[in-house]
This record gives C-alpha cells, structure tokens and sequence, in this order.
C-alpha cells in the first residue's frame, strides 16, 4: 500500500470514483490516499495525476489519523 496525492479536489475525487468497487483503500480529510500499488498504472491509463508521497506504514498512517482528528476537532495539526 502506498500514500498518494492529488494536485486538485476534482483530481481526487474523480480518483476516488475511479478506485470504488476496483481496489480497497482509506482517503483522509487532509488529502491523502492509501491505495495498493497495482492501482498505480490504472490511474495513470485513465489519466489521473498523483503524486506517491510514500510507503503507507503504521506509523504513517497512524500520523495521517492523527491530523485528520484533530482537523476534525478544530485543533492545529501537528506536522512532525
């Protein structure tokens, strides 16, 4: 599994239709999205721009949840 990011809202969301129902995954409030590798090239066949940000590790991914709740909980993120 990897972390990827979208340039534009609209990117990601026509990301995200394109990925439903095709590979599982997480997205966040803050803009990132965890996909497995395999869906890489089929997002760029469909001419989806992304970034890899990297490797979706635990503890990248329990940082992710931890900015996502505290933007949902109106506190500053922390960025470490």
């Amino acid at each position: 599994m990897v972390i990827v990011r979208f340039p534009s809202v609209e990117m990601r969301r026509r990301a995200l239709g394109y990925l439903l129902g095709r590979f599982s995954g997480r997205s966040w409030a803050t803009g990132e999205v965890l996909v497995p590798e395999p869906a890489l090239p089929h997002l760029a066949a469909e001419g989806i721009v992304f970034s890899v940000e990297g490797a979706g590790t635990y503890d990248r991914i329990l940082h992710l949840n931890e900015k996502a709740n505290a933007l949902a909980a109106g506190e500053p993120a922390a960025t470490a």
